[in-house]
């Protein structure tokens, strides 16, 4: 998966839509919050599997890993 490309493509998904138009927000903005939740998700999805003794599978440490990388 190629977080940055994916996050491009969303940036045109939005633009192309013209869903900033709402609230009057670049569609790069937009993107990327909607990024940062995608890894605040991931991330509180990983902290619930480790509360309930469960081991991460290997996409969810690989999606764990790039969570931590990312600034």
């Amino acid at each position: 998966m190629n977080i940055d490309r994916f996050e491009k493509e969303l940036e045109a998904l939005i633009n192309r839509h013209s869903i900033e138009n709402g609230s009057n927000t670049p569609d790069f903005i937009l993107a990327e919050y909607l990024m940062d939740c995608l890894r605040s998700w991931n991330h509180l999805v990983m902290k619930r599997e480790r509360w309930y003794g469960r081991e991460a599978t290997e996409i969810d440490a690989e999606l764990e890993a790039r969570i931590e990388r990312e600034p």
